[in-house]
């Protein structure tokens, strides 16, 4: 069961009408891929352990999916005392439009990554196409939640706690998934679960 989370509307809060950020974010100094200067990003260090603690009570798999691509891991995830999770090798598209087919440009690479295993998926820039696709999904048997949060404020403990209570209630018996670690154990081998990693 995987757990795609997005940055910039979810962990990095877009600034509000007048400028401001949420207290509870930090600036950080960070350079990004193809920028020649650092560029500040505001960061809520309480992110960091709401997520490992979920990902450890849950058992869900997490990656990124995010136009961060790689820098997700290596310039974001530190800064939340997080492992490098691996990300969905986005495209760099010249899209104008977050919604060029009136839904997520992310959607149709996020349908490929997760196949039919079922999904948590945390962004801010859903459509109602994309939430009628989550419902198509788990009508069909591949449970697919979407936790939109308000891209001013980001996530939130209520996010986390909501799709705490939807793994549990989606997980067979209510029983923890095994994470990444411990199916590789089981299976006797090394190798990436059934999804290769991008």
């Amino acid at each position: 069961m995987y757990l795609l989370c997005d940055i910039d509307g979810v962990l990095i809060p877009f600034p509000d009408k007048d400028g401001k950020i949420p207290p509870s974010h930090c600036p950080n100094q960070v350079t990004p891929t193809g920028h020649d200067k650092p560029v500040t990003i505001w960061l809520n260090p309480a992110h960091g352990p709401l997520l490992a603690n979920l990902i450890a009570s849950t058992g869900l798999h997490p990656a990124w999916c995010t136009s961060w691509r790689s820098d997700a891991a290596t310039l974001i995830a530190p800064r939340l005392s997080l492992p490098p999770w691996p990300h969905i090798d986005l495209p760099r598209l010249p899209l104008t439009d977050s919604h060029p087919n009136g839904y997520l440009w992310k959607r149709d690479h996020v349908t490929a990554y997760i196949n039919t295993e079922p999904c948590v998926w945390i962004d801010d820039d859903f459509t109602p196409a994309d939430h009628s696709w989550a419902s198509t999904r788990t009508a069909t048997g591949h449970p697919t939640l979407l936790i939109q949060p308000d891209p001013h404020d980001g996530l939130l403990p209520k996010h986390v706690e909501t799709i705490r209570r939807w793994t549990v209630r989606t997980e067979p018996s209510g029983t923890r998934l095994p994470s990444r670690s411990e199916s590789a154990q089981s299976s006797g081998t090394d190798s990436d679960p059934p999804h290769p990693e991008p």
